[in-house]
């Protein structure tokens, strides 16, 4: 498998007041309120773009933030007329200028937000939690997700509101009121208890919800299910994809900024890397493949980078976030033929995403 989409992936903040007043009477968003919003670009740049080899997340964030100026610390409606996220989403991406504009996101609070698919299709997400405790029935012995433990499971629904006939977007509250039941349901239990639930991985509650959602939104897009904060699963009624997040702290420079400029000094980050799995899942153990064996398989890369000098990687040619991503797929995937797509951060929301298709739903920031 080779990688189709290579990403440059920026995000920017901004805080501005708002009213819709498209909304019914009496919702709390028809009153003026003030958001923290963040705002992400996914674009297929060339190396070099705006500047030199290796600055594209730097020039694109540049070029985001110079967009979204005019909204800093403003009433979002002397800007749009209905300032809903998807709205604020769809002005950022007419007026960014930018080539090559694959996605762009807005997320509100840290509980929901919109994103704008290649297809410039909005899908409406909202995250929620419930606090369960599990087991896996069928793991080999001495596997710790054989013993009875707990999590604090976080849910994402997303939803495809272009697909709907509703006169304006899937309301947040909406969401709310679908899942209210499910949480009844899933919260403060044993998920092995549950019907559909008896062999509760990843994959499994993903689905358990897809099926219950789907019949009451027509709109579903993705069911995204935490685990824990660094592993999961995603959902599309049809095709599963786990993913698995470490962190590393390494030292970079920039082969191709002059001396004048600091990233061509030696410097450093806490990156955030996450690797997407895309494979059949396996009836008998419930999942697609084993989160542990993610870890194990990728340790010996993973030691190669923590706390390294990133540029004295053999074979890497820069130390920019592009070169670095491409440098863990070619270690990663002959050791993982199911890696689908690469997400490197050197900064939140700031970095680079490598894929073979862009389906599938954005993280938020």
């Amino acid at each position: 498998m080779s990688t189709s989409a290579h990403l440059t992936v920026s995000t920017a903040s901004f805080e501005a007041a708002r009213q819709v007043a498209i909304l019914p009477h009496g919702h709390r968003s028809r009153r003026l309120h003030g958001h923290s919003f963040n705002a992400t670009v996914f674009a297929e740049l060339r190396r070099g773009w705006g500047g030199i080899p290796g600055s594209e997340v730097s020039a694109l964030g540049a070029r985001l933030r110079e967009c979204i100026a005019p909204l800093d610390y403003s009433l979002l409606n002397d800007h749009l007329e209905t300032p809903t996220d998807e709205n604020l989403a769809r002005w950022i991406y007419q007026r960014l200028g930018t080539p090559g504009i694959a996605r762009v996101a807005i997320q509100s609070t840290a509980v929901h937000g919109v994103d704008l698919d290649r297809d410039r299709l909005a899908h409406v997400w909202r995250r929620y939690r419930f606090q369960s405790a599990h087991r896996l029935p069928y793991v080999p012995a001495g596997h710790k997700c054989g013993r009875m433990h707990g999590h604090g499971f976080e849910v994402i629904i997303h939803a495809n509101q272009d697909l709907g006939t509703r006169p304006i977007s899937i309301d947040y509250d909406h969401l709310d009121d679908l899942w209210a039941p499910l949480h009844f349901d899933l919260n403060y239990r044993c998920l092995n208890e549950i019907g559909g639930l008896e062999n509760p991985t990843s994959e499994v509650i993903a689905a358990w919800i897809w099926r219950r959602l789907k019949p009451q939104l027509p709109e579903l897009s993705w069911v995204t299910v935490y685990e824990t904060a660094s592993c999961g699963a995603n959902f599309d009624g049809s095709e599963y994809r786990i993913w698995k997040e470490f962190s590393f702290d390494s030292a970079t420079s920039l082969a191709h900024a002059p001396e004048t400029d600091p990233r061509s000094q030696i410097h450093g980050h806490t990156y955030t890397l996450r690797l997407h799995m895309q494979a059949p899942l396996d009836r008998e153990m419930g999942w697609t493949i084993d989160f542990g064996d993610v870890k194990q398989i990728f340790d010996p890369i993973f030691k190669a980078l923590d706390h390294q000098p990133l540029r004295e990687l053999q074979g890497i040619h820069d130390g920019d976030t592009g070169s670095l991503a491409a440098w863990i797929f070619a270690q990663a995937h002959p050791k993982l033929p199911v890696l689908s797509r690469i997400d490197l951060y050197e900064t939140p929301g700031c970095g680079t995403l490598l894929a073979e298709s862009l389906d599938g739903p954005c993280m938020p920031v």
